[in-house]
């Protein structure tokens, strides 16, 4: 199961809370951190992406920057995560290194589809459930859309929206590759984890 899990250093309680929460999140092997900081400016955008793959690197964890490919190319990031109005998956393939990681973000299956065929390497897919913190955002798609999109692209999906540790497995039963979420991540208990083992 991959494991992604999105910044938000405000929901967080400031940058410092973040930076505890991501060395949590490394320290129990999270697959992938998204740096999410649209506000910022490039210098402070820069200045966190790198304490965040300080961080990260000695664990494995890949650090994707939310849509800024220059921030992630100088800062050392493993990739980009693009929104439905970014630059294409295929465009930045020409000007970055050849493993370097680029996810979607994704709604619809068109937008699935869409993805896979511009070269993303995963895409994320939602919402899957409610989300509280945007009551009325979209529409959630629930298990039978997660299903259905799997079956759809042969890209990894991963399962974003309302995703808790609690309803985690059942996006895993429906064929997610993974799951992704800010709360699942910031809000989590001492002495708790989003596990990695494979769902029964």
């Amino acid at each position: 199961m991959l494991r992604y899990y999105i910044t938000d250093r405000r929901a967080a309680g400031g940058e410092v809370n973040l930076l505890r929460f991501v060395e949590r999140a490394v320290q129990d092997r999270v697959e992938l951190i998204q740096v999410r900081e649209k506000d910022l400016s490039a210098r402070k955008l820069s200045s966190l992406v790198r304490r965040v793959v300080e961080l990260a690197r000695p664990f494995g964890t890949k650090v994707l920057v939310n849509s800024r490919l220059d921030v992630a190319l100088a800062c050392g990031a493993d990739g980009v995560h693009l929104t439905g109005n970014s630059v294409s998956a295929q465009i930045l393939r020409t000007v970055s290194p050849p493993d370097f990681v680029v996810g979607l973000s994704t709604h619809s299956l068109e937008e699935l589809r869409s993805a896979e065929s511009e070269g993303a390497d995963f895409a994320v897919y939602g919402p899957i459930f409610p989300v509280r913190s945007k009551p009325g955002y979209l529409p959630h798609l629930g298990l039978d859309g997660i299903r259905e999109a799997v079956q759809t692209v042969t890209i990894p999906v991963i399962a974003l929206g309302g995703v808790t540790l609690e309803n985690a497995p059942a996006c895993m039963r429906a064929g997610a590759a993974g799951v992704a979420g800010i709360s699942m991540f910031q809000s989590i208990p001492r002495g708790a984890s989003v596990g990695n083992e494979d769902a029964p």
